[in-house]
């Protein structure tokens, strides 16, 4: 069998990474090229590569980010009240593995969002399915599948999904239809899969966005319990950029 044929079995096997990395094998010199054991370890490891960089993409894809951020562009210092041992204990997926909540909190503009996507898509690179809610978005698409029918399958795909993020949480009070499905998508997750939530307000001021003594515990039970919380301060990021 020559090049060519064996080329074109790997790709009819969608073996593309290992289609990749042979081709590039084969256009070596003769006497650089490798053959044998070394070369199986290389095709199989090109392999598995290009696999993670496809399912990283799709996630990254299906994820709907606001920002295309990277941890490593998250500016941490004092003044922004956030150190770089903090994002790298969040850097490694566990707080997901260990279905912890993240609460972004801060003042408009302090990198709260941008924060949130970063984390967001370091764990999509580390193969988690993520989803990401702008909270009036959010709220919208609930009334929506209320009406057209599709809210159980909604559920389903939060339930299913390893991270979601929920972002501007706060800027309006709650209305009834959304406080229940809010809890019922935390009733789902808890202790089972992690949820980011970024807001303008303080922790302590949720409870009057919730708008409901009774429902407000149980939410927020559901929320900080074993929750980290990032506190951003300092001057908006957007007036430095300008």
């Amino acid at each position: 069998m020559n090049t060519q044929q064996t080329l074109d079995q790997l790709r009819s096997l969608k073996l593309h990474g290992m289609a990749k990395a042979y081709e590039a094998a084969r256009s070596l010199p003769v006497h650089d090229q490798v053959s044998g054991d070394p070369l199986i370890a290389q095709l199989v490891e090109s392999e598995c590569h290009y696999r993670k960089e496809q399912t990283t993409k799709r996630y990254l894809q299906q994820s709907k980010l606001r920002y295309p951020a990277h941890l490593e562009q998250v500016h941490c210092n004092a003044q922004r009240n956030l150190t770089r041992e903090q994002l790298m204990s969040l850097a490694d997926g566990g707080f997901i593995d260990r279905a912890e909540n993240v609460l972004i909190t801060g003042y408009t503009g302090c990198g709260k969002s941008y924060l949130a996507c970063a984390l967001a898509r370091q764990a999509c690179s580390l193969g988690y399915r993520t989803l990401y809610f702008g909270f009036n978005r959010f709220i919208e698409q609930i009334l929506q599948s209320k009406l057209d029918g599709t809210f159980v399958k909604l559920l389903d795909q939060i339930e299913r999904t390893r991270l979601v993020i929920l972002d501007d949480f706060g800027l309006q009070p709650l209305d009834a239809t959304t406080r229940i499905a809010l809890l019922q998508i935390l009733e789902d997750r808890y202790a089972k899969q992690a949820i980011i939530v970024t807001s303008q307000l303080p922790v302590s001021k949720w409870y009057d966005v919730i708008n409901d003594p009774t429902l407000a515990d149980a939410l927020m039970d559901r929320l900080t319990a074993n929750a980290h919380r990032i506190e951003l301060e300092g001057d908006t990021l957007r007036r430095k950029k300008s």
